[in-house]
């Protein structure tokens, strides 16, 4: 598999984790922490102008749909 492939896989593992359990990945389970890890990391690199137009644009899907499960403060 090419760096590519491996890629869209993981983007697609953790959109398809998101949508089956409608929440994000937890930095309080051990078992999501490569995904949570994956999606730092990729943050970083859109952040720097590193990743590359055809995955920033797929990145940026995700994240949008990330915000559409982010945690709401119940005390704000």
């Amino acid at each position: 598999m090419t760096q590519d492939e491996l890629w869209l896989q993981k983007c697609q593992e953790i959109t398809d984790f998101i949508n089956t359990t409608h929440r994000n990945p937890s930095k309080h389970r051990i078992e999501e922490h490569l995904m949570l890890n994956w999606l730092k990391h990729n943050r970083k690199l859109l952040n720097k102008g590193d990743l590359k137009p055809d995955r920033a644009e797929k990145f940026l899907a995700l994240l949008d749909l990330i915000e559409k499960y982010k945690r709401i403060n119940q005390f704000a």
